[in-house]
Formats: C-alpha cells, sequence, structure tokens
C-alpha cells in the first residue's frame, strides 16, 4: 500500500507537577521545604529516513503523542524527563500546519529532523517559593501542557529526472529497461497509481534517480483524476523526461497529447513548466513512430529523440542526453549559489 499523504494529531508530553514536600529528619527539626520538580514533557520530532518509501504507517494510526514527565517528589527529587517520541517518514516529507497552511519542513535528506511539537516544562517543587517571610510555603506548580498541533505529511518524490507522459505511454516499460525497478506493466489503458523510483547508471561514477510519474489526464492541473497527487511528485525533478506514444490504444492524436500534457505543467507550476525537457518519441519499432517524430521535431523546440524500450534502440543516447542535461543544470545551480 502506498500513501503520500496523511493528516495526522501530535502532541508534546505534558510537564510532571512539581511537589509540595517538607524534610521530617529527625536530626533536623527545621527541616525546609523539599518538593522536587516536575519533568519535563518530551518533545515529537520526525526525522527522515532512508528505506522509509510511503507514509502508510500514519493510515491508520492519526494520534501520535510524546511521554508526559513525571511529578516530583520529596527529599528534593526531580521527575523523570518524558522520552521523545521520533516519528520516521520517507525523504522528501513536507510538513504542513494543518491551521495556518504553512510549511514547517521539508525534509529532503537522510536524517534530517526537525521539532515539531515541544514538551512542558514541568512544574516547580515548593522550595522555589520559600522567603524570608515565607520559610515552610505549601505551593508548587502544575507542568505545562505539550504543543498540540494537527500536520499534514505531504511525500514529493526525489528524482533527478522525472518520466511523464499520457497513461499507457510506455513510461514502466522504459523504467524497466533503464533500471532494475520492476514496475506494473501492462498492455492496455493502465496508468500507474504511484510513483516508481530507478537509478540509472551512467558509468562508473555516474547515475540518476529517475522516477516514472504515474501517467497525466486532462484536467489534472485542476485536480481531475488524481491531477495534484501526481503532479507534487515531479516539483523535486531536475529535468523532464517527455513520453510521446505514437500510436495510442485510444485513437488520440499523439501531437496533441504532448500539448495537452504541457498545458497541464504549465497551468500547475510556471516552474515546473520551464524546467529542461527532453522529448522522446517511444516505439521506434512501428513505422507510426517516425512520422509522429518528424512533427514533433518541426513543433518543439530543440532535439527529439526516437528511442524503442522493446528494442533498446536509442536508449545508450537517451541515457547520455538526460546526463548531459543534469550537468549543466547542476552547474547552473552551482553558479547562482
Amino acid at each position: 500500500m502506498f500513501v503520500d499523504r496523511a493528516e495526522i494529531e501530535i502532541e508534546a508530553g505534558k510537564g510532571g507537577n512539581g511537589c509540595v514536600a517538607f524534610r521530617r529528619e529527625k536530626h533536623i527539626p527545621f527541616g525546609g521545604p523539599s518538593g522536587g520538580d516536575g519533568g519535563d514533557g518530551g518533545d515529537v520530532i520526525v526525522r527522515a529516513r532512508e528505506g522509509v518509501n510511503s507514509l502508510v504507517a500514519f493510515a491508520h494510526r492519526k494520534h501520535w503523542r510524546a511521554e508526559p514527565g513525571r511529578m516530583g517528589g520529596g527529599s528534593d527529587r526531580h521527575g523523570r524527563s518524558g522520552q521523545d517520541l521520533t516519528i520516521d517518514v520517507p525523504p522528501g516529507t513536507v510538513i504542513i500546519d494543518r491551521a495556518s497552511g504553512l510549511v514547517l519542513k521539508d525534509l529532503v535528506a537522510d536524517g534530517e529532523e526537525t521539532i515539531i511539537a515541544r514538551g512542558g516544562r514541568g512544574g516547580k517543587g515548593n522550595p522555589h517559593f520559600k522567603s524570608s517571610t515565607n520559610q515552610a510555603p505549601r505551593e508548587a506548580t502544575p507542568g505545562a501542557p505539550g504543543e498540540l498541533r494537527r500536520v499534514i505529511l505531504e511525500l514529493k518524490v526525489i528524482a533527478d529526472v522525472g518520466l511523464v507522459g499520457k497513461p499507457n505511454a510506455g513510461k514502466s516499460t522504459l523504467l524497466s529497461r533503464l533500471s532494475r525497478a520492476r514496475p506494473e506493466i501492462a498492455d492496455y489503458p493502465f496508468t500507474t497509481k504511484f510513483p516508481n523510483l530507478g537509478q540509472v547508471v551512467v558509468d562508473i561514477d555516474h547515475s540518476f534517480v529517475l522516477a516514472d510519474i504515474p501517467g497525466l489526464i486532462e484536467g489534472a492541473a485542476d485536480g481531475i483524476g488524481l491531477g495534484h497527487d501526481f503532479l507534487r511528485h515531479i516539483m523535486r525533478a531536475g529535468i523532464l523526461v517527455h513520453l510521446v506514444e505514437p500510436l495510442p490504444s485510444d485513437g488520440s492524436d499523439p501531437i496533441e497529447n504532448y500539448w495537452i500534457i504541457r498545458k497541464e505543467l504549465q497551468q500547475y507550476s510556471e516552474e515546473l513548466a520551464a524546467r529542461p525537457e527532453i522529448v522522446v518519441v517511444s516505439k521506434s519499432e512501428i513505422p507510426e513512430s517516425q512520422d509522429v517524430y518528424d512533427k514533433l521535431a518541426s513543433e518543439v523546440d530543440g532535439e527529439v529523440l526516437l528511442i524503442s524500450a522493446v528494442t533498446g534502440d536509442g536508449l545508450n543516447r537517451l541515457i547520455r542526453r538526460v546526463a548531459i542535461e543534469l550537468s549543466q543544470a547542476k552547474a547552473l545551480h552551482a553558479d547562482h549559489t
């Protein structure tokens, strides 16, 4: 089960109450106040961790609470602080405050973490209230409550390259040929229900992560189908590989299909639409692919590639082209920083 969005309630631990107590030792006739402070409540920490691939843990468990602090005791014994609660999420998870809609943290790298809710401070024992006029205070403070908030967890796939196109354009087949990923593949208008990732090896020193983004349909930017659920996964990709099916099973025009996807990308995000794009016509083994290739090459700025995931034709050229685009993109980013 793949879950890429979840809403949960998190609550940090309550601080322990301070204690009212007095020394009763026989050899100390005027024993003073000796109530210990309460322990602090535990924090709630969200941490990105490699190996966690989905937010499925939050699909059925909606409430997450850290341990409260313990109450102080007599003889100046302070209460134990509550243990922090650490929640592991996949790298690429965005944490959004439900009430304000603000992004609290974007956890990108493995091991990156943030405190989302802080535990309450422990209460003070009665020695804190001793004074020259009040030698035997019977006063202590309760522990403070921990922070309580509702947050939305959204997973945005981390990939160097996003593979986009209409449903059944052959993206899953291409991913399986370029990497060791084994996505579900079918010969009917099947569309991937969630992103599949694969590592593509360029040479002994270079590789990149390719994400097969679920097939887009017209109106995706407006939320039709799983529109926004699909599109947000492309936002982290540095470049896009746009795969065009030359002979769609639904009889649609492949050139029109290309421009439909471009329109959806632009409506969703101008920044996304401006990313470097490599246009690829698939199934070079069939005669129709050459005509589609020629038409796209006349309409699209830049080079259009013709490949076959079945025969392997053009795959090495595609990998080299992606590697060059990624290298240029990284160099441009380095210049800006």
